[in-house]
């Protein structure tokens, strides 16, 4: 990793080419997703099956498609009481989060003769996308509980959640045992673009929902984009980042690892680290390229530091958080000795992991809020995942007579002011 003196020329270059990476497709990556998209929602099934088969499992049939009970029971009884266990943790601290965001619809009388209101109501269905990496053998459970749980609080009737089948057709058994526990009501074996558009437009099996979740590779979010308008989605998310914003107090090994925690999803994946310390930052670089040479995904991870990896030494503690909300992070760590004290200078942020001892993947699993997170920027205008993405609000407006004839001429004036001359009429008559 690189070390630079922020501000400067040199530093702001850096800056400027991490966040112009964008989300690494290619207008052929569009098309092709495009004309994937248009195969499903005209051929349906068919489509949908080709697809399966072409990329995953070859010998799928459509009968195989939804998950059925018995696969699910063989599945919960093959996972050990570990998994479970630690399943049950995530899922009742994540449910209790997700409780406190519920919102109840409501009612006012702000004037004479005038009650308003608010009505929320969950959506009809929504579809939870699950990515199951590397031939469903890296199973992201974790997705499951941040698009599940928060559709089952928000009273969403039907749960469906796609995820890629291994190449025999089956899904892997932690998956399926979280997909019960959530309360998922069905599970198709399908991913990628053709899963979403399933799920967009609906086909002979799979059901059409009104809102689709849950992170995935870059053509997953090419669809979830496309078919953005015809369904809700939670956001258009980027390459996974981190930014630890750390003082002297802060260990160098424990802020490697956290910066390398990103690093190795993708070799998109941005981390930097930005501290008052000097000496701190030597420190981390070393940790850094210490700590890669044992890495699994050691690929992944270095050409993400390389490319896409800096260090930032400010002069001041506020000078981090400006350049923190200048990129407005997917994850922000305060490695600092009073983490409460600066958080108030953080206006855009993801998530913000405060302290030595709550690094980024607390929040993945156990923590309670969504990982499901903005990223690219876009922190500083949209939020993580919620109960909200599940749900809708409609207004409620009654004028009683008398109510009306007071504020009747104010209306005609503004609609025809706008030329909209059937506005006022419609008012207009209700007076003789």
């Amino acid at each position: 990793m690189e070390i630079f003196k922020y501000p400067s020329e040199e530093a702001e270059a850096k800056v400027r080419y991490i966040t112009d990476r964008g989300l690494g497709y290619t207008a052929d990556d569009e098309k092709g997703v495009i004309d994937i998209i248009e195969a499903v929602r005209k051929d349906g099934d068919e489509a949908l099956l080709h697809y399966i088969r072409r990329f995953d499992a070859p010998e799928m049939t459509l009968d195989q498609l939804v998950v059925t009970e018995a696969e699910i029971d063989a599945a919960v009884a093959a996972v050990d009481e570990e998994f479970m266990a630690a399943l049950d943790l995530a899922v009742a601290q994540v449910e209790s989060f997700h409780r406190k965001q519920l919102e109840n619809s409501w009612i006012d009388m702000p004037r004479k003769g005038v009650t308003l209101g608010q009505m929320v109501n969950p959506v009809d269905a929504a579809g939870v996308y699950v990515p199951g990496a590397t031939g469903g053998m890296t199973p992201l459970v974790s997705s499951v509980l941040m698009g599940a749980i928060p559709a089952k609080i928000a009273g969403v009737k039907h749960i469906a959640m796609v995820t890629p089948p291994m190449a025999d057709g089956s899904v892997n058994k932690h998956l399926l045992a979280a997909a019960r526990r959530t309360g998922v009501d069905v599970v198709y074996k399908a991913g990628s673009a053709w899963a979403v558009a399933a799920l967009a437009y609906g086909t002979e099996s799979v059901g059409k929902v009104d809102v689709i979740v849950g992170p995935g590779n870059i053509y997953v979010t090419l669809a979830k984009k496309l078919v953005s308008g015809t369904v809700g989605i939670d956001m258009i998310a980027g390459p996974s980042e981190i930014l630890a914003i750390a003082d002297e107090s802060a260990n160098p090994v424990w802020a490697a690892a956290d910066l390398l925690s990103q690093a190795e999803h993708d070799p998109l994946a941005s981390s930097i680290f930005v501290t008052t310390d000097a000496g701190l930052a030597e420190k981390v670089k070393a940790e850094v390229a210490r700590q890669l040479g044992d890495l699994p995904r050691k690929e992944i991870a270095e050409a993400s530091i390389r490319d896409y990896g800096a260090i930032m030494v400010t002069d001041s503690i506020e000078s981090a958080c400006e350049l923190a909300n200048r990129l407005a992070p997917e994850h922000l760590e305060l490695l600092v000795k009073a983490p409460f004290e600066v958080v108030g200078m953080i206006r855009n942020a993801g998530a913000v992991f405060m302290g030595h001892f709550t690094p980024e993947p607390m929040g993945d699993y156990v923590a309670g809020p969504n990982h499901v997170l903005p990223t690219a920027g876009t922190a500083r205008f949209s939020s993580a995942l919620s109960v909200e993405n599940f749900t809708k609000k409609s207004s409620l407006i009654c004028y009683s007579e008398e109510a009306f004839h007071k504020e009747a001429e104010a209306v005609m004036l503004l609609a025809e002011t706008e030329g909209l001359s059937a506005h006022a009429r419609s008012v207009k008559v209700r007076l003789s």
